[in-house]
């Protein structure tokens, strides 16, 4: 690629999805013949054009959706609309697991084979689906790879956050009006008929929740299965917008000191005091600040997000509306990960909904401030959960992290100020503002205070979303989700999700809290507890998180590009008795790749690449002897 334009032109098609996003074009200069021939080399359109960068992904992603990829032509198009170089539109292109610049069907099948899907039958249901239509699509295959546009293929996909239903799939149907269905329960089937162009099914349901409806202890899921979430009156008449009223009346000094007074910590992964983060952005001078709600949700073994999202979507916008209060914010931004196309459907209706009826804007609900919200969609990268990867990609750059510091409070989304919290710690604030700090932080105990959501799955009898007090054992949790099947015997839990460790049953009686899963060498992460019984096969599970790492990493820094490559090689030899020297010395190589990554990977994902293989190997005794 290069920064000049291609000889290739969009079709009508194209420049219609591309135009429906964009607007039309105002002047040749924007999409027209003059902008044909444009010298790259040069920013041209001064500030405002350059800021229009932003739309980069939305507007490649109206190309896949309504042709199924993203050709030489749909892309110059894009490049012209935008004052994007062409190399630098393919970089982005190319950095998406849900685009394509290479042909695809319309139709295309995305089979979950994560750890998770891969209990449930995802492996036996791949193996199906070659036997009758051959191998899956590679995401990077070249031009060469000619695929019939009208008959329908597969690809696996890393996991789609619908764990407790596995095995899962999304499958997407580009158009004119294009489909995403994200399925749960696949069968061999049901899959067979969907690739023989069967209609879609219904959106598989959000989750089985626990406790029952109107259990006092379902605070952050009290709304779940009860109030319609695509109705704003509905939301009201279960008490929606009285927190925000009650924090207008405390001011927002007022609302940050009971955010403080509550002791949240974060619940992405990261546990960061929720208070101190808004103290910071409030503290900035800066003229313009943002909210970003992270709901780029991509942790193997998690599906809270989704369920809030799909079902409550109207207490996000209130909480991010606060958290706009509270530290001057004018502008918030929902980033939904592209997977969860019933999460984005509704989270932007609600965000209309409440824009028409006044709750955003410039004078939200007659309160006399400003803020309004924009819902941005992802498109296939677990890089993107991390913050500043995640503004990259908003800003229409490849998810790449940055370096730190300068920390987000101080120089965030587009180098301003930025308060940024994932999906769960926004629940967690309306309760905070309607009751008082101390009234939350009197459940728990230390900093782990509140109730926490966990993604129960794998080998239990009643997988689901669980809402429990932060003291509650790991024993307690999984007794409530019916435990191992009868004649079973638990062998592990995943607690945290692929970024954390393994934990014995002889840990179960830990407390889920902060506190004691440090103390125990392990995370709370993002919720995730995937239980594993004596049928598993351990091995392979920890395979797949290694595969998981190197195909997630962004190759942006050496440490986690070339580590991760080398971690699921040294696996793969200790399988297959094909190491190199003993068994302890590929012991010892792992534990120095784990070294280097953690100490020298940017971001999280490098940093914690090791740490599930690490406690595979320490803790369960794998990778011990290898396989015949």
């Amino acid at each position: 690629m290069d920064v000049k334009l291609m000889d290739a032109r969009a079709t009508d098609d194209e420049q219609q999805a591309v135009d429906r996003v964009l607007g039309a074009p105002q002047s040749p200069w924007a999409g027209g013949a003059r902008g044909a021939h444009r010298d790259f080399h040069t920013a041209t359109g001064g500030a405002a054009r350059r800021l229009e960068r932003t739309m980069l992904l939305p507007a490649l992603r109206a190309l896949q959706e309504r042709v199924g990829w993203i050709s030489e032509g749909g892309l110059n198009y894009v490049c012209e609309r935008l004052d994007v170089p062409p190399a630098e539109a393919w970089g982005v292109a190319t950095f998406y697991a849900l685009l394509s610049t290479a042909p695809r069907p319309v139709r295309m099948l995305h089979v979950c084979d994560d750890i998770g899907c891969r209990q449930r039958g995802a492996r036996d249901l791949c193996e199906a689906l070659r036997s009758s239509h051959g191998e899956p699509v590679v995401h990077h295959a070249d031009g060469h790879v000619v695929l019939d546009a009208a008959r329908p293929a597969w690809m696996t996909s890393p996991c789609l956050g619908l764990c407790d239903q596995a095995p899962a799939a999304l499958v997407t149907d580009a158009g004119t009006v294009p489909d995403e269905r994200l399925i749960g329960h696949v069968s061999v089937e049901s899959a067979r008929g969907l690739m023989a162009g069967a209609p879609l099914p219904a959106h598989a349901p959000s989750s089985a929740v626990h406790p029952a409806a109107g259990d006092p202890a379902r605070v952050l899921l009290a709304r779940v299965g009860v109030v319609d979430p695509a109705s704003l009156d509905a939301y009201r008449a279960s008490g929606g917008y009285t927190a925000l009223a009650r924090a207008v009346t405390l001011g927002a000094s007022g609302v940050i000191g009971e955010v403080v007074l509550s002791r949240l910590a974060g619940r992405g992964g990261a546990a960061f005091p929720t208070g101190k983060k808004w103290e910071a952005v409030a503290a900035q001078s800066a003229g313009i600040k943002y909210v970003v709600c992270n709901a780029d949700e991509s942790e193997p073994g998690t599906f809270k997000d989704r369920v809030l999202l799909s079902e409550d979507p109207f207490a996000i916008i209130e909480a991010m509306t606060i958290a706009g209060f509270a530290t001057g914010a004018t502008r918030g931004f929902v980033y939904i990960r592209g997977e969860y196309p019933l999460a984005a459907e509704r989270v932007t209706r609600a965000v209309d909904a409440a824009r028409q009826a006044g709750c955003l804007g410039a004078n939200v609900a007659g309160h006399g401030f400003a803020f309004d919200i924009e819902v941005r969609r992802g498109a296939g990268a677990y890089i993107c959960g991390e913050e500043t990867a995640l503004f990259e990609s908003i800003a229409g750059r490849r998810g790449e992290p940055r370096s730190k510091p300068p920390f987000p409070v101080h120089a965030g989304l587009f180098g301003k100020p930025t308060v940024v919290n994932n999906v769960e710690t926004l629940a967690n604030v309306l309760p905070i503002v309607r009751h008082g700090g101390a009234a939350f932080a009197s459940v728990g105990s230390g900093i782990s205070t509140g109730t926490r959501l966990w993604c129960l799955s794998g080998a239990v009898q009643r997988p689901g979303l669980y809402e429990a007090p932060m003291t509650t054992t790991l024993h307690a949790l999984i007794a409530r989700s019916g435990g191992v099947a009868p004649g079973r015997t638990l062998r592990a839990v995943l607690l945290g999700g692929a970024a954390s460790t393994f934990v014995t049953p002889e840990q179960l009686a830990m407390p889920l809290t902060f506190e004691a899963a440090r103390s125990a060498g392990a995370s709370l992460g993002s919720g995730v507890v995937m239980v594993f019984d004596d049928q598993d096969d351990m091995e392979d599970h920890v395979l797949r998180i290694a595969a998981f790492f190197r195909d997630e990493s962004c190759g942006q820094c050496v440490p986690c590009r070339v580590g991760t490559v080398r971690q699921e090689e040294a696996l793969h030899r200790l399988t297959h008795r094909r190491t190199i020297g003993s068994v302890a010395d590929e012991h010892a190589l792992l534990a120095e790749l784990g070294a280097a990554m953690k100490d020298g990977s940017i971001c999280g994902l490098g940093q914690t690449a090791y740490a599930a293989v690490e406690s595979a190997i320490t803790t369960l005794g794998l990778f011990a002897g290898g396989r015949a």
